[in-house]
């Protein structure tokens, strides 16, 4: 039985933000659900993002930061049972608090140096893994076409280990009109590419990573549509050395921004 003043599941409060794993209600109610520490962390340290916090009341006491990050900025903190923390939980075994935040992206606008675009990208994993990588590399901005999944997505929200909260990202982009628009403000359009007419280590030695660049890496299974290979500047295979038959969409997001970024601050 769960102890006196802890939220259960079926608390109206909690049935209500179990909602919010749903993509319609998310945009409907313009907030998603953060789980786990780390995520949780990261969210409270843009405590203008926070609506309120769920946690088991052991929380508290193993993570005492967090308590104190969210008194410090006036965000509710609710403590549930277990059953409750489940509810609003996407992963088997709950790290025993959940985030209720309001949606990160924003427009699409001045981007930098360095931006990584998803082009129809449905695995709610690689596009939060796209985020982290991104954000790792120095990236400015993440895009994803009108067809990617939502980066609020919690399995997204999971995979980009509270990097969502660090990168500009940009949803529901035309690609085609934005590389009218990149182009404009002086960058390149590059392709990822396992069949490109040029490959990874071409672009490093005659210098064509050292500008700023777009990176578009496409669908899992089909890659990019051909109206978008059409409009590139380059299309760009990672060599593959091995006998491995390619490299999946996190693999090669990963190699081609750091090869970018590498390049750009020499």
């Amino acid at each position: 039985m769960a102890s006196p003043g802890l939220l259960t599941a079926q608390s109206a409060r909690i049935k209500q933000a179990r909602r919010l794993a749903t993509r319609a209600f998310r945009r409907k109610a313009g907030r998603f659900l953060v789980e786990g520490p780390q995520a949780v962390r990261e969210a409270l340290e843009h405590r203008e993002l926070v609506v309120e916090v769920y946690a088991e009341p052991a929380v508290a006491t193993r993570h005492r930061d967090l308590h104190d990050l969210a008194a410090a900025a006036g965000v509710p903190w609710f403590e549930v049972d277990r059953a409750a923390i489940e509810a609003l939980s996407e992963t088997v075994t709950s790290q025993g608090v959940v985030a209720v935040c309001s949606l990160v992206t924003v427009p699409l606008g001045s981007t930098g140096k360095l931006i990584a675009a998803g082009v129809q990208v449905r695995d709610p994993g690689n596009v939060g893994t796209l985020i982290r990588t991104a954000d790792a590399a120095g990236a400015d901005a993440v895009v994803l076409s009108a067809e990617s999944v939502d980066p609020h997505n919690p399995k997204a929200v999971r995979a980009s280990v509270g990097s969502i909260f660090h990168v500009p990202i940009s949803t529901d982009v035309e690609i085609v009109t934005a590389v009218q628009a990149w182009r404009a403000q002086g960058l390149q359009v590059l392709a990822a590419d396992g069949y490109g007419a040029t490959d990874l280590d071409t672009c490093i030695d005659d210098g064509t990573l050292a500008k700023p660049t777009v990176w578009l890496f496409g669908n899992e299974a089909h890659g990019l549509p051909d109206e978008i290979n059409a409009v590139v500047d380059h299309s760009v295979k990672v060599p593959i050395y091995g006998r491995a038959e390619s490299l999946n969409l996190a693999t090669a997001a990963a190699i081609c921004l750091y090869a970018s970024a590498r390049e750009q601050r020499r």
